[in-house]
């Protein structure tokens, strides 16, 4: 996708690489003005959880009386994995009223306290005594009424999808349940069963990125709605684009995977304080999504060829968003290669992991606001809370 824009033969963008440099020096200018110490933390679920600079999950985690080191980790892959699944957009007018700091927090940050308050509250566990777990029994049964509590949803402040929120954590729940042989070793199947899984891969206490990737997408892929298929399995977030044209099954298939590969990026460190050592994380792409993607067009490296096109709502299928993402990946490799080299690290030291955390995320909002009083990206999505 990028060599196509790169010879201007994209029909929805046009690519301007001359303006990289500049995306480039307002993602170096964040990353130095939010972590002056150059200590830039994975892009994860974990770092929504922190609110003015309190770590809301790790004041519950130290007060709760693990049995382990993998009792806490099942129970944070728990949190990480419904949380993120309750993560796509939450659309701009939605708000949550934070207790604790009495704040009227929007969109993914809002989102991870909802969820974080309604996991610590119980509400995702089947156990009365034992409130840090997500329960498939319990998924399964979840109906809208519990989110829309949860998330207080009314009908002045409207959540986007959130139907579909409820429908996809039923089916996780559905799902879990009828495969206990991965989900449930060490306990009742739960998504925190993944832990296990994964811990029973891992050489030598050794696991790559990549593989918890490929663990998420072959175990968790069938919740995802089935709008794409080949040879009868459910593609997830992966989309058609006509440009892109091979001489088998694949030709014009786009896959991306941002919120699995959003999670396999916030699996990383509930792994690692339970011992495991992650290796590889630069394998994992950087994430299409409205944010990162949001930072390219708003610097101007991609630009509408249809200058309408701003204004209109467009299809998360549709080939103007599909395009929009599939360069947003390439754009974060291209991006990458700039940063660091003037950072002076190489990949290993600072893998996209950071630099999205750092990074291209916090830019992306910062311009979004910039240029539009409620933030929300430069390319309209109509979304139905399962994509991003």
């Amino acid at each position: 996708m990028l060599a196509l824009a790169e010879a201007d033969a994209l029909p929805h963008f046009k690519l301007d690489l001359d303006r990289l440099g500049a995306a480039a020096d307002l993602v170096i200018a964040t990353i130095r003005s939010n972590y002056p110490d150059g200590n830039v933390p994975f892009h994860a679920r974990w770092r929504h959880f922190v609110v003015a600079g309190e770590d809301r999950w790790a004041a519950i985690a130290q007060t709760a009386a693990w049995a382990d080191a993998a009792s806490r980790a099942r129970s944070e892959f728990d949190l990480a994995i419904v949380s993120v699944l309750l993560d796509a957009g939450a659309g701009p007018d939605w708000r949550y009223h934070d207790a604790s700091s009495g704040q009227r927090i929007g969109r993914s940050e809002g989102l991870a306290l909802a969820s974080l308050e309604m996991f610590a509250g119980g509400v995702f566990s089947a156990r009365s005594t034992a409130p840090l777990r997500a329960d498939a029994e319990r998924l399964a049964a979840l109906d809208v009424a519990d989110l829309r509590r949860g998330l207080q949803v009314g009908e002045a402040n409207p959540l986007v999808g959130l139907e579909g929120r409820a429908e996809l954590l039923r089916r996780l729940g559905a799902h879990i349940a009828a495969h206990a042989d991965v989900f449930g070793r060490h306990d009742g199947p739960r998504p925190g069963g993944l832990f296990d899984h994964l811990t029973a891969a891992a050489a030598g206490g050794t696991i790559a990125a990549p593989e918890i990737l490929r663990a998420v997408l072959r175990q968790l892929g069938p919740i995802w709605p089935s709008r794409l298929t080949l040879g009868g399995v459910p593609l997830g977030d992966c989309w058609r684009h006509p440009a892109l044209v091979t001489d088998d099954a694949t030709s014009g298939l786009v896959p991306l995977h941002k919120l699995s590969q959003w999670l396999s990026y916030s699996l990383i460190e509930p792994m690692q304080r339970a011992g495991l050592t992650v290796t590889a994380i630069d394998g994992l792409t950087g994430l299409a999504e409205y944010r990162n993607g949001g930072l390219f067009v708003d610097a101007g490296v991609l630009v509408f060829r249809d200058a309408a096109d701003a204004s209109r709502a467009h299809a998360v299928d549709s080939t103007l968003v599909v395009e929009w993402r599939a360069l947003t990946v390439a754009l974060l490799d291209r991006l990458a290669g700039v940063v660091r080299v003037q950072l002076g690290l190489d990949a290993e030291a600072f893998p996209l992991a950071k630099l999205l955390e750092g990074g291209t995320w916090a830019a992306g909002r910062r311009l979004a606001f910039e240029r539009r009083p409620d933030g929300s990206p430069p390319v309209k999505v109509v979304s139905d809370g399962t994509v991003f």
